[in-house]
């Protein structure tokens, strides 16, 4: 098969669609052929040497896909998986590629009405979202939630998901443009962090309940502030640094929490389980159509130099697609 590898540490350039062996299913595994798959940051990440794949991962970069099964390791045949079923899965990696082998228990039927491609933008930010905002967060009706990157893959999904839980949102993006579409997408609060203190506006806004936060060190003071009593921070990204003073004093008298969460390092149990809580609580809002990915452009996976030449210039609004 081919799939697109890292030749060394660098920019876009170093990403090469390269002739490869091709995967084998292992116990309780399929094997994908790929319809389709989607650009994450951690991808740029990995790119750059900067993450590196868990221990026992697919070298090249891709932690989602959509596709066919088209093969499938021992301890299979019970599961309720068959080859020629179309699915989208979660992956440590390996997305990059013609083919990949999964987990069983990181399948999940491609959304009734859905085309098969523009399903590959929904794994990850389905799981990274309800995994934070339900499983960690805590986030319920009547609360509001701050998100940053409003326009982001991730974000874009969280608005529409807060949202269906009944939560008032706000959130923060660096465009008129990208603020316009988290509006359209249910957001209420709308903030331009290039031209606005965030903390300052939500603090005026009666303060977030919760904070989805991907930026970590330079963004710890003011999302503190940004918190309400008894607020919640959940960190998921550290595009701003990964160290920061921490102001225990105001998390001693607002009784506030911290807590950072990463999805690809956790044990393929808990991916499991929080791929059953998605089927279970988020699948039928996709399927009702009250969420809905929302898709940036979709590049020839051969082009994925490009696809992250545009994920770094933070020019693109929603999910960046590689296709097949």
């Amino acid at each position: 098969m081919h799939a697109i590898r890292i030749i060394e540490p660098g920019g876009p350039e170093v990403l090469a669609w390269s002739e490869v062996p091709d995967p084998v299913p292992g116990e309780g595994e399929v094997l994908v052929d790929v319809s389709a798959t989607a650009v994450n940051r951690a991808d740029v990440s990995q790119r750059q040497g900067n993450y590196p794949p868990p221990p026992g991962a697919s070298e090249y970069p891709g932690l989602e896909c959509s596709g066919t099964i088209v093969g499938s390791g021992p301890g299979v045949e019970t599961t309720g998986w068959a080859i020629g079923d179309r699915v989208c899965a979660l992956l440590t990696g390996g997305g990059y590629a013609e083919r990949v082998a999964v987990p069983v228990g990181q399948l999940l039927p491609i959304p009734k009405g859905m085309d098969p491609v523009e399903a590959a933008a929904l794994p990850e930010v389905a799981c990274t979202v309800w995994s934070n905002l339900v499983m960690v967060g805590r986030l319920r009706a009547g609360e509001t939630v701050l998100i940053h990157g409003g326009g982001s893959g991730i974000g874009t999904f969280a608005i529409q998901f807060a949202r269906a839980l009944g939560a008032r949102v706000a959130v923060t993006a660096g465009s008129a443009e990208k603020l316009e579409r988290c509006r359209e997408l249910g957001a209420e609060i709308t903030i331009d962090y290039r031209n606005e203190d965030f903390a300052e506006r939500m603090r005026a806004e009666g303060g977030a309940d919760l904070v989805l936060d991907i930026m970590g060190g330079s963004y710890l003071r003011a999302n503190l502030r940004s918190l309400t009593t008894g607020g919640r921070l959940v960190i998921i990204g550290l595009m701003g640094g990964r160290t920061a003073e921490l102001d225990l004093g105001r998390m001693l008298v607002k009784r506030l929490s911290v807590q950072a969460t990463t999805l690809r390092s956790r044990p393929a149990a808990e991916k499991a389980a929080i791929v059953s809580g998605v089927l279970e609580q988020v699948w039928p809002l996709v399927e009702k159509g009250d969420i809905r990915p929302v898709v940036d452009r979709a590049l020839p996976l051969e082009d994925a130099a490009e696809a992250h030449r545009v994920m770094e210039s933070s020019a693109h609004t929603g999910k960046i697609l590689l296709t097949r």
